[in-house]
């Protein structure tokens, strides 16, 4: 299939379900924070109690299958890459809460941390996001945006609670 126009109607194809994160990508108006919010409630109640390597494998497996279906949707779409492939936020916003407690206010942080790293795109993030055009590329700057985001909060976590400063409600 041959054509540019990426629609809910193609919701039936398991790569577009896949990479749209289930269909969240469809919604209207900023798709990849309804990803990223998608994902975060994922990890809030089915993810955040399993241990840092647990959830790492399943961060790999969705990074895996997530690229897969997006080179899917890319190639069968002719498109580079799409609004809708909010896979790559899915994993992204995982990967910032891996090392991260249960704490409704550090998720939060982490969800709007990782979604101005996602939209600025700095340094690095901006580069993958510029230089590899592939499904590879489309979800490795969230991969960095994640981790990013992710290391910041975990270290500044530490630093303030070791200090003292920091409430764990």
């Amino acid at each position: 299939m041959n054509t540019s126009a990426l629609s809910v109607s193609h919701l039936s194809r398991p790569s577009v379900l896949w990479a749209s994160g289930l269909g969240l990508g469809f919604l209207p108006k900023a798709p990849g924070t309804w990803g990223s919010i998608g994902a975060v409630l994922i990890w809030w109640f089915f993810l955040a109690e399993l241990s840092w390597l647990i959830q790492l494998a399943i961060c790999s497996g969705y990074f895996l299958s997530g690229w897969w279906a997006s080179h899917q949707v890319c190639n069968d779409f002719a498109i580079a890459d799409a609004p809708q492939i909010v896979a790559d936020e899915v994993v992204g916003m995982w990967l910032a809460c891996l090392l991260l407690p249960k704490v409704w206010w550090l998720i939060f942080l982490a969800f709007v941390l990782f979604r101005v790293l996602d939209i600025v795109k700095p340094g690095p993030i901006g580069w993958l996001d510029k230089n590899i055009k592939s499904s590879l590329g489309v979800m490795l700057d969230d991969v960095v945006a994640g981790v990013s985001g992710g290391c910041v909060l975990y270290f500044s976590f530490l630093l303030l609670q070791r200090s003292g400063y920091v409430p764990l409600t």
